[in-house]
Parts: C-alpha cells; sequence; structure tokens
C-alpha cells in the first residue's frame, strides 16, 4: 500500500461524504490522537484500540464548530472501517505519512472540510444578494447541484426549502389546532385529574384549548437514517426524498412514521415511480400527497412575487437564510478558524497534500 493509494481512499471517503464530513473528521481525529497521546496506547493497525473511543474524540469537534454529532446507526459509522472506506491497513499508511510530516494529512483533511463549507456558503450568499423581486428557487436549487461535494447534501436543502415555505405559510394563515374532550367522559378526566392538568392543559372546567399551529424540523438527519424529516402539531408528517425511493426504503419511511397524514417531497422525474412503488406494497392510503419540485417553485413565485408577497415573501426569505445558518453552521462562525489555526494546521504546507481539485 503506497501513499498514494492511500490518498486515494481518503479522498473517495471525504468525496463521499456529506456536508458535514462525520466519517471523515473520525479518521482526522484518529491521526491526531495516534500522533499526540503521550500514551501510544492507540495502534493504527488494531482496530480495536480507537473503533469506539474515535466516536467521542470526532463528536467533541463536531460539536465545537457544527454544533451537532452524527445520529447514524452504530454499524453505519463503523462503516468507516469497512475494506472499501479506511481499514487499519490504509489508516496505518496514513498515520506513518502525518507523523513524518506533523500532522499534514490532519491538516488536509480540514481543509477539504473548509472547502466543502465555503461552497455551502453560495447559498447563504444568494439569500443575502437577493430579495422577494429576484429571488429564484431554480437558481437557489441549481447552486447546490452545480458543487459536486454539495450534492450529497441536497436533501437537506430541499428539506429547508419546503420547511420555509411551510413555515411561513401556517404562520401567516394563523392556523391555530384546538384540542377537547368529550363531556360525556368527564368522570374519566376527574379520575384523571393531575395528568389532565399536566399533560392535557385540560380540566372539568376546561373543556378545550387553542394553540398555534406549528411546523418542526425533526433535525439533522444521516445517510443511513428513515422516517420523518418534519411533522407538525396538527397531524402532518412530511418526508423529504430527491432521490429513487426503493421498495426497501419506501416501507422503512412508511413503517417508521406513525402520523395518519404523510407528505412526500420529491422531484418531478420521481413522482410516478413513488405512486406506483406504494401502490404495489398497499401504502398509498397512508400518504396523503406527494409534492414536486414543481409544485415548490410555482409556490414560492406565487409567495414572493404574488398577490400576497408583502405578507409572506420577506419571512419565507428570512427563514431560508436562518435554517442555513443553523444546519451548516460553519459557514459564518469563526470558530471553525480558532480551530484550525490553534492546532497550527495553518503552517502545515506539502505540495503533495493540496487540496483536490
Amino acid at each position: 500500500m503506497s501513499i498514494h493509494d492511500a490518498k486515494k481512499s481518503l479522498d473517495k471517503l471525504i468525496d463521499k461524504a456529506r456536508v458535514h464530513l462525520y466519517k471523515p473528521i473520525q479518521i482526522a481525529e484518529i491521526l491526531y490522537k495516534h500522533r499526540t497521546s503521550t500514551d501510544k496506547i492507540i495502534e493504527l493497525d488494531n482496530l480495536e484500540t480507537y473503533r469506539n473511543p474515535s466516536k467521542k474524540w470526532r463528536d467533541v469537534i463536531c460539536l465545537q464548530f457544527l454544533g451537532r454529532t452524527s445520529t447514524s446507526s452504530a454499524r453505519y459509522q463503523d462503516d468507516i472501517f469497512n475494506e472499501n472506506a479506511i481499514p487499519p491497513l490504509i489508516l496505518s499508511q496514513l498515520g506513518d505519512e502525518n507523523i513524518a510530516k506533523n500532522g499534514m494529512v490532519e491538516a488536509y483533511i480540514y481543509r477539504r472540510f473548509s472547502e466543502r463549507f465555503s461552497q455551502m456558503t453560495s447559498g447563504l450568499d444568494y439569500c443575502a444578494l437577493h430579495d422577494k423581486s429576484n429571488f429564484q428557487l431554480y437558481e437557489f436549487i441549481e447552486l447546490f447541484w452545480a458543487e459536486a461535494g454539495l450534492r450529497r447534501s441536497i436533501d437537506k436543502v430541499y428539506e429547508i426549502i419546503v420547511y420555509s415555505l411551510f413555515s411561513a405559510l401556517v404562520e401567516v394563515l394563523e392556523l391555530s389546532v384546538e384540542v377537547s374532550y368529550n363531556p360525556d367522559k368527564q368522570a374519566i378526566l376527574k379520575d384523571f385529574s393531575d395528568f389532565a392538568q399536566k399533560i392535557l392543559n385540560l380540566g372539568t372546567e376546561v373543556v378545550s384549548f387553542k394553540s398555534t399551529a406549528k411546523i418542526y424540523r425533526v433535525g439533522v438527519t444521516n445517510a443511513a437514517d428513515r422516517g420523518m424529516d418534519m411533522w407538525a402539531n396538527f397531524g402532518l408528517a412530511i418526508q423529504i426524498k430527491h432521490l429513487s425511493l426503493s421498495q426497501e426504503l419506501a416501507e422503512d419511511i412508511v413503517s417508521s412514521v406513525t402520523a395518519d397524514r404523510i407528505v412526500i417531497v420529491c422531484k418531478q422525474a420521481e413522482q410516478k415511480i413513488i405512486v406506483s412503488l406504494l401502490n404495489q406494497i398497499g401504502w398509498k392510503s397512508k400518504i396523503q400527497s406527494i409534492i414536486t419540485e414543481i409544485d415548490l417553485i410555482s409556490w414560492y413565485e406565487k409567495a414572493l412575487r404574488g398577490e400576497y408577497s408583502a405578507q409572506i415573501g420577506d419571512k419565507i426569505l428570512q427563514i431560508l437564510a436562518d435554517e442555513i445558518k443553523v444546519e451548516f453552521p460553519a459557514t459564518y462562525d469563526t470558530e471553525f478558524q480558532r480551530f484550525y489555526t490553534g492546532r497550527g494546521y495553518d503552517k502545515i504546507s506539502d505540495e503533495f497534500w493540496t487540496i483536490k481539485k
């Protein structure tokens, strides 16, 4: 195994990674601990000396400048050490190179991370440079399709787009949700009066209450995750799907979401395939509707430049920009730069370890 082959494997891992680069960061932290630890308990050719501890090392770093950690299954996270990723043999080669060049491999990984996030700023810049008079959703989406490093995270971009629209409309429409109980069941309510008061906000004299309708994002998801991406307190679950839906994935989505009403958002080309697949497995009845990219573009156009754009337009764009900052905090925070210079990576250079183009 030559260092050239080891670098190719590392580049492949980085290229396949989603924008947060959890797995490459894990490799970087293993190399960092191996290089700097004085007790020398890490043996790169012995996976068990770092398999589980490295997840904690990675999480510390990710929390520092991403504000989040990987939520994928342990099995999915361990795929990083498979033969087609970075097994101990390749990691050992990278470790030798990293020590010989004072942390160069670590620096390379974090430079690639910085490059990936600098691409993400194009989306934030687009929001800053455009207002409701000239923001075009198809242009915004194309920014992410145009960057090879961002395509793996395009589903998060779609999720932000959908959430911004839905959340703004729910707020502008001033939707509310009413909770009430059957007066004939008052005896049961009285028997569980403490539960009714603490959990339901109801009592024998309070038979109903209204609350503001809200849509929530479930949070950061990863390639191995399933289930809903957004949910509403009025019984709606939303799944974002921008790529082909296999039968196995369709079953996982529908069976893992307990809401009565599921909305799937997908690309136009996938709509017929998804409908056919859901009919085949007998679960079409669980899907309230399927929304396509064409629907989103039409709704954005109406919201930004339609009759009621004064009430909706600015709100949507503000939510969009805010959600990009939440989802990809390193696009605007200086925490990463402090981390990078704090470890001295800015002072390390080597012609072989240049940023991959």
